[in-house]
């Protein structure tokens, strides 16, 4: 298979030509607010079956199917409960996902075999132009080999995705860098199943109370259905092997100190890179956790081309919210949950 790349900018046909793969059953790789999806029809098994095989995804993780308007919510679902218009009210469109009982019409492969599905509504402008062209809810994980990190320019997509689907959208990098916020309103209290960008404390200021699953914090055991994306399996790795460095900057100079080598790197926050007795890459502000989110897969993709065999990882403030939750959980789950 030739994989096309289609540019809004130079090419008014991009996003039509894009609809049309995935009206015919093909997937497309778009630009999100959060990073880059490999988009398929959400209804179609067949199509959906395309996504698994590209990334090599296991078949019992979730995907997120999605739409372009509000209104689209109710093809798929059974009931869309008063604290769902709340949150998307607020929160839509943008990086929000919402786990709500579904209808027939989502096939298994979709849900992972649950009983629910995932739905969001994207804001990035050529992503909803994608799903209202092609007249379909979109089922759209992440454009990438599954495990390595997510992709925030369209170069890395290619870079996993060459040959294994139709087309890429070429768009800018990703404003965000991490993907969607996840709730359940399928449990009482609802639960926040992935962080992200929108926080816990966000969410209950508009439909109160919300519990943290476990899953955010720790591996989810081997036999538990995922409730939601990011939740199981190897998540956001890159190929060298990655620890995360708890502690003040002294400590983690120490550390570097102790296990400096050929191929070791350190990952650490601007204005951090010098004078280590090791090679560094950055990511983000220390102070600022939006900074760190957008830079980190980008980072940990670079330090791969870089040759890196083993990382140490500075790890963002123990106590944050919001963003620095949604860094936390994809550092600590590209390590494996490895800690020193």
């Amino acid at each position: 298979m030739k994989t096309k790349l289609l540019n809004p900018l130079n090419d008014a046909y991009a996003i039509k030509k894009a609809s049309d793969i995935i009206r015919s059953g093909g997937v497309v790789a778009m630009p999100t607010e959060t990073v880059y999806g490999l988009a398929a029809n959400a209804l179609d098994t067949d199509a959906v079956k395309k996504i698994f095989a590209a990334k090599g995804r296991p078949p019992d993780n979730p995907l997120i199917v999605h739409i372009a308007e509000f209104d689209d919510i109710y093809n798929l679902v059974e009931n869309v409960p008063e604290k769902a218009k709340k949150l998307a009210d607020a929160f839509w469109p943008g990086p929000l996902t919402v786990v709500l009982k579904k209808k027939p019409a989502i096939p298994d492969i979709v849900s992972g075999g649950l009983d629910t599905v995932a739905v969001r509504m994207p804001s990035h402008p050529t992503a909803r132009e994608l799903i209202k062209k092609s007249g379909l809810p979109l089922a759209a994980p992440s454009a990438n080999i599954s495990g390595k990190p997510s992709p925030t320019i369209w170069q890395h997509v290619s870079e996993d995705m060459d040959g294994r689907i139709e087309a890429v959208i070429e768009g800018d990098i990703s404003e965000l860098g991490v993907e969607s916020t996840v709730i359940t309103l399928d449990t009482e209290p609802p639960r926040l199943l992935r962080p992200g960008m929108i926080s816990a404390e966000q969410m209950e200021a508009i439909i109160g109370g919300i519990a943290i699953d476990e899953g955010v914090f720790e591996e989810v055991p081997a036999e538990k259905k995922a409730a939601s994306p990011g939740m199981k399996h190897r998540h956001y790795s890159p190929k060298a092997d990655l620890t995360v460095v708890r502690g003040d900057y002294e400590k983690f100079k120490k550390v570097l100190e102790q296990h400096a080598a050929d191929g070791v790197f350190a990952l650490v926050f601007a204005g951090e890179e010098n004078g280590l007795p090791v090679k560094a890459m950055t990511y983000g502000k220390k102070d600022d956790s939006a900074s760190q989110a957008k830079d980190l897969f980008f980072a940990l993709r670079e330090l791969d081309k870089r040759g890196a065999k083993k990382i140490y990882a500075r790890c963002p403030a123990e106590d944050e919210k919001g963003a620095g939750l949604a860094v936390q959980n994809r550092l600590f789950r590209a390590a494996g949950f490895n800690f020193i």
